[in-house]
């Protein structure tokens, strides 16, 4: 089990997808974010990062429709969800905005966040020994450019580290190689991460490594 600063079982994980998919409903019919509900668990009003990933199934293969979070404990975790609930589903720069149609085809997947973690090393390539593929999520930071990609990323695409690193690196719009910089930063951060089966269905935790 991934140490938070609070564990997460599969039922409240499954509440947080339940409350992620339901704000975006919500969202969509009225254009203004719901109120966060006051029955949730207190661990919720805990702060906590969080990211919202939505995938459309399409011909039985899910595909990428947004994904947009909070990588630090900024915000209490039920806020931070559906504030990412809402982003991913309208503000994703890659995708236009969900329709109310559309969301009906779309598996709900949140991934609950330890905070970033600076990795230290004496030479780069030491970070092919501290990142773990299958464990850890990365964030490269370099001047004002920075890129994140969360844990399950490298798993789905078969990268290993070193993949793992480059594609972080264009994620942050800088060479693949800019990891190897002295002055590129590298956090790790691991998830707890909690997705639809298929569209509105049930919830399972999904283990990476």
């Amino acid at each position: 089990m991934i140490s938070l600063s609070f564990d997460l079982n599969l039922d409240e994980g499954a509440l947080l997808v339940q409350l992620a998919r339901r704000t975006i409903a919500e969202y969509l019919e009225s254009h203004r974010t719901p109120v966060a509900p006051k029955d949730m668990p207190p661990k919720f009003l805990r702060k906590c990062g969080v990211f919202v990933t939505l995938n459309a199934l399409r011909g039985g293969r899910e595909e990428l429709r947004g994904c947009i979070g909070f990588p630090s404990p900024e915000l209490p975790l039920v806020e931070a969800t559906m504030g990412a609930a809402v982003s991913a589903a309208t503000q994703d720069p890659r995708f236009p905005p969900l329709t109310k149609k559309e969301l009906q085809s779309i598996v709900v997947e949140v991934s609950v966040l330890t905070p970033p973690e600076l990795i230290t090393v004496r030479e780069a390539k030491e970070y092919l020994q501290e990142v773990k593929v299958g464990r850890d999520g990365l964030i490269v930071e370099r001047g004002w450019f920075k890129g994140l990609l969360l844990p399950q990323v490298p798993v789905e695409w078969h990268w290993d580290c070193e993949e793992f690193l480059c594609n972080c690196c264009m994620k942050a719009g800088l060479p693949p190689d800019s990891w190897l910089l002295p002055d590129c930063k590298v956090y790790k951060f691991q998830a707890l991460v909690f997705k639809e089966k298929y569209p509105c269905g049930p919830v399972e935790q999904v283990i990476l490594s």
